[in-house]
């Protein structure tokens, strides 16, 4: 089975214009990414998706592969439909861009899990670390069953619950890694539009929920920080400068 990482990345960001050529340590996040991505499924297999040149223009000179897109596209994961709708692939590989400490062991681990689960979306998910508060609506919350099973995800607090002795151990996050098969990706660009739930929480998996299909977690390592806003480039840069050097 053939699976492909395709990175969406848009120069436009609400919250961080520019973000995806962000330096970090001195090289653009969207490499950082491309470069882990590459250990997990090879060079030849990651993709980056975009609608500008000046991102298309950094990932080409460093030998990556890149799918230009519409500037019309309401998510990353509408980039990636629109990427399927080009290449051939059993499993698409969603990893956000703006994700430079993702693990390729977690990659190959969401990969893994679609293959057992073909009908199933996968996402990744994580604790919250000690860091990070729960209130932050820059980080998705994650509600999952027993087996595994997303509930709901939230910017708000959640689960919540009724009183101290009841207050859950720990909170988990949305680490931003998706599997998806092509009939999945048609089905959520033909929707056409963000569901009432998706635009209210700005969360683009919650889309799926309209048509019942079952999203399953898997969870990954417990220190996977996320550039969302300017604030959180020194946060990055000092857990790579801890990782790497």
């Amino acid at each position: 089975m053939r699976a492909i990482v395709v990175i969406p990345a848009r120069y436009k960001s609400s919250r961080f214009p520019g973000k995806p050529l962000v330096k970090l340590l001195g090289k653009e996040m969207i490499l950082w990414v491309a470069e882990l991505s590459a250990v997990a499924v090879g060079l030849a297999n990651v993709y980056i998706a975009t609608d500008d040149e000046r991102i298309a223009s950094v990932v080409l000179k460093a030998g990556f592969n890149v799918e230009m897109t519409s500037d019309k596209c309401l998510t990353g994961t509408d980039r990636l439909a629109e990427v399927a709708a080009k290449l051939s692939a059993d499993i698409y590989v969603n990893v956000q861009g703006d994700e430079p400490l993702v693990n390729p062991e977690d990659i190959i681990k969401v990969i893994e899990l679609k293959k057992q689960h073909l009908n199933c979306v996968i996402n990744a998910y994580t604790s919250l670390d000690r860091k990070e508060n729960p209130e932050n609506v820059n980080i998705p919350k994650v509600i999952v069953t027993e087996g595994q099973r997303l509930v709901y995800m939230s910017r708000a607090s959640i689960p919540g619950y009724k009183g101290n002795k009841n207050q859950p151990e720990n909170y988990h996050k949305q680490v931003c890694i998706y599997a998806f098969n092509k009939e999945e990706l048609d089905g959520y660009a033909k929707f056409g539009r963000k569901s009432t739930l998706e635009q209210s929480e700005d969360i683009e998996i919650i889309r799926f929920f309209e048509w019942d299909k079952v999203i399953l977690m898997v969870e990954t390592q417990a220190s996977s920080f996320a550039v969302d806003i300017p604030e959180d480039v020194d946060i990055v840069e000092a857990a790579l400068r801890e990782r790497w050097l």
